[in-house]
């Protein structure tokens, strides 16, 4: 790989760490409790990134927001890869008025709506409360609710409708061509099931495409969270998330009397999709014969 994969993985790292770490790194709370005999202080010792308009610790707002970042990026590409990887495998294994239904009207009706607008629909009228109790049962909702956070459920219900198309076009892709290699002809020969084809002779050599659309996910999943709560319907306020702080940083008082309030936020969420891209990039080369002889 090259060497900005390998900075994207040092940063992606360090960025995990900080956020696993957040409680023992930062010597304040949450970052939501207000200090108004404090606010817009500027970056010290005291306060390494300074303060926002409440007087809350920017830094620990800002390292707390790494979770909810990691944690939307993390769920929303897993579960969307699950289901992409199960409806492209079977468009692609199948073929024929599967793969033209599959392919041809779902995957085209989903890729039909734009991807943010989609999302910021599904967020803003998903009653999450009803729809989870209705899943699970209303007791276990209100676990669930308790452990993810109010509104981080509808955000991983909205990105998840929204991703999982590009998983299973990867993934078709890949198994329509697999399907035709000599050693499926053989273990399909042999009497093997077309499950234990899929699972022990496809997939395994479909995947590769797949683990560079992974981490390209994990870069679109948390700038898609920092835009649906920097627009309102993303976690909800005072939890600090990291779209929700440029939000309310964005007016131009906030701009000249303490601009690291807007910038540390818009810093931290470039950075970490950038390095999520420098990833995916590098395993692209990494997996890709012909890129690497180059």
């Amino acid at each position: 790989m090259n060497v900005r994969a390998y900075i994207g993985m040092f940063f992606v790292a360090a960025i995990i760490l900080v956020a696993v770490f957040a409680t023992w790194i930062s010597p304040y709370d949450l970052g939501i409790t207000p200090n108004l005999a404090n606010k817009f202080a500027s970056p010290s010792l005291t306060h390494l990134l300074g303060t926002d308009h409440l007087g809350r610790d920017v830094f620990t707002r800002v390292i707390y927001g790494a979770r909810i970042s990691l944690e939307v990026g993390l769920i929303t590409v897993t579960i969307s890869a699950i289901i992409g990887i199960l409806v492209g495998s079977i468009a692609g294994y199948y073929g024929g008025w599967i793969d033209r239904f599959l392919s041809g009207y779902v995957f085209n009706v989903f890729l039909a709506f734009p991807g943010l607008l989609l999302a910021i629909a599904l967020a803003a009228f998903v009653d999450e409360r009803a729809l989870v109790s209705t899943l699970v049962g209303t007791e276990a909702a209100e676990t669930l609710l308790n452990i993810f956070g109010r509104g981080l459920i509808k955000i991983l219900i909205a990105l998840t409708v929204i991703g999982w198309v590009g998983y299973a076009r990867v993934i078709r892709a890949q198994v329509l061509k697999v399907r035709e290699l000599d050693f499926v002809t053989a273990a399909r020969a042999l009497g093997a099931s077309d499950l234990r084809i899929l699972m022990i002779h496809i997939l395994p050599n479909a995947v590769q495409p797949l683990i560079v659309q992974v981490s390209l996910g994990m870069a679109g999943a948390v700038l898609s969270e920092a835009s649906l709560s920097f627009l309102g319907v993303g976690v909800p306020p005072p939890a600090p998330s990291w779209g929700t702080m440029i939000e309310e940083a964005r007016d131009l008082t906030t701009l000249y009397v303490a601009p690291h309030v807007l910038f540390v936020p818009g810093i931290a969420i470039a950075l970490t999709v950038l390095a999520f891209n420098f990833i995916g990039d590098g395993l692209r080369e990494y997996l890709d014969p012909k890129q690497r002889r180059r």
